[in-house]
């Protein structure tokens, strides 16, 4: 018997029946995948700790590699000359201070002749101007005596903050000049990840409930601090800046991975399908599954929901039917 292509259709049609795939919404299948990118460990301050004085180095206490916190002494300065100047400085403070109180015990026993019509107006008022004078001169060795001890102060150098020694730029018994660069320090309390994320997984990491630098020492959690809305030039990828939330912290200059999972639902690859050279997914609304395509997506890789909902009904069973 023959039959027509009309009726061969009818017959291949009809051995499919309506229900031969199956569907699950995407809340059951959907997938949170791992991301991962490259970082190193940086710090934002590499300082050149340097001399503010001219004088000679008695002292540097710190050695390369070594550990010290904020206020350590690392240099000691000579310091006797400036020590000769605060004692200068406070021997004309008190001169000053003598000739200020003789000019206003002058200045009160002038106002009382004044009132008695002993003297003139213009004399009271000399008197009155050398008590100016005199107070002037007071407030101008003061200033030169904080002047002095803060030039004191300064003989004895101290790490701004806790930091690493990394070298030592002068020597013991050189002479110094204000500026003169004596260490150079690697601040350990302003640490931050630099990592280089791509621009699909910039969205992710925003998102992100938990963020880890990952090495070969451990597991170290971190926070987002920024994330560049500039790509690279070369690379194409975006920069973001990230900080430990722990005392715990990988040691600065270290290269490792940040790893972080996506909060965005995912449909796993074996669920892609391929139609007109676009890959997607089929969603099944009542007896019908209508193709869904996913942008961005990559075969072989789980791909992001996008344009779906969590209750979608995503076809997981008989793809090769549809």
């Amino acid at each position: 018997m023959r039959f027509g292509p009309l009726l061969l259709l009818m017959l291949s049609c009809a051995a499919l029946p309506a229900f031969a795939w199956e569907a699950k919404p995407l809340r059951e299948v959907a997938l949170y995948p791992e991301r991962s990118a490259q970082a190193q460990v940086l710090s934002l301050n590499e300082s050149r700790i340097a001399s503010e004085l001219a004088a000679r180095i008695v002292r540097l206490a710190v050695e390369p590699g070594q550990r010290i916190a904020r206020g350590a002494l690392i240099a000691q300065l000579d310091c006797r000359d400036y020590d000769l100047a605060g004692e200068r400085a406070s021997a004309a403070k008190a001169a000053s201070a003598a000739r200020a109180r003789l000019a206003d015990l002058q200045y009160s026993r002038t106002q009382k002749l004044a009132a008695e019509g002993f003297v003139s107006k213009e004399a009271l008022d000399s008197r009155a101007a050398e008590l100016e004078v005199a107070r002037a001169d007071v407030a101008v060795n003061a200033a030169a005596l904080n002047t002095a001890r803060a030039a004191q102060g300064k003989c004895a150098v101290r790490a701004p903050f806790p930091a690493i020694v990394l070298e030592r730029l002068a020597q013991e018994g050189e002479m110094a000049q204000s500026g003169t660069p004596l260490l150079s320090l690697l601040d350990t309390s302003s640490i931050e990840v630099r990592a280089e994320v791509q621009a699909d997984d910039a969205v992710s990491l925003k998102s992100a409930s938990r963020i880890d630098f990952v090495d070969s020492a451990g597991r170290y959690p971190l926070r987002l601090v920024r994330l560049s809305p500039a790509l690279t030039k070369n690379s194409r990828l975006a920069e973001a800046r990230l900080r430990f939330t722990t005392a715990a912290a990988a040691a600065p200059g270290s290269s490792a991975r940040v790893f972080w999972q996506s909060r965005e639902m995912h449909v796993p690859a074996q669920l892609l399908a391929r139609r007109q050279g676009r890959l997607g997914v089929f969603v099944a609304t009542d007896k019908t599954a209508r193709f869904h395509v996913l942008p961005g997506a990559q075969e072989g890789r789980p791909a992001k929901a996008t344009g779906l909902l969590p209750d979608s009904r995503i076809v997981v069973r008989g793809l090769g039917e549809l």
